[in-house]
Formats: C-alpha cells, sequence, structure tokens
C-alpha cells in the first residue's frame, strides 16, 4: 500500500481552516462557495472590482485566496450589488 507524502496541511500552526481547505488561486465557484454566495453575485463583484486579486486569462477568471481572505478579515464592504430597476 503506498504512503500519502502530502503534508497534513490542517495542522500547519498559523494557517486556519479557510487557508488549509482552499486552493491558492481559486475559481469563480471557489469564490462562491467561500463566501457562501451565487456564482452570479461573485461575477458582478468582479465586473465592478470590488473582489481583489482577481485576474483574467484569456476567458477564464482566476482569484487570488490570499486576497481574497485579506479582505474579508479587513471589514471591506461593499459587495451590495442591487438589480438596476429595482424598488
Amino acid at each position: 500500500m503506498k504512503k500519502n507524502t502530502q503534508p497534513e496541511r490542517a495542522g500547519i500552526e498559523g494557517e486556519n481552516k479557510d487557508e488549509a481547505s482552499t486552493p491558492e488561486v481559486m475559481t469563480v465557484e471557489e469564490v462562491a462557495a467561500l463566501l457562501r454566495v451565487n456564482r452570479k453575485t461573485v461575477y458582478a463583484a468582479i465586473k465592478a472590482n470590488t473582489i481583489p486579486g482577481t485576474r483574467k486569462i484569456g476567458t477564464v477568471i482566476r482569484v487570488s485566496r490570499d486576497a481574497v481572505l485579506r479582505w474579508m478579515a479587513s471589514g471591506q464592504t461593499g459587495v451590495s450589488l442591487t438589480k438596476k430597476g429595482g424598488a
């Protein structure tokens, strides 16, 4: 039987649960899951330049996990995206 040679990430000192369970570079779907919002909300926030650490590579969007976690920790607000023409 082959042993797992991957280091145990959950036990690394100074690393919290969010950092251990998400990749360094995230997809829009992963960002939505982390923020617990719909992916359409993430796309709208990216378009409004609200979410930091976002890069578009061709037609693919990738987001830096560390930038998002710092943004969340700093208490930044601004993802108040309302529909146009709403009441």
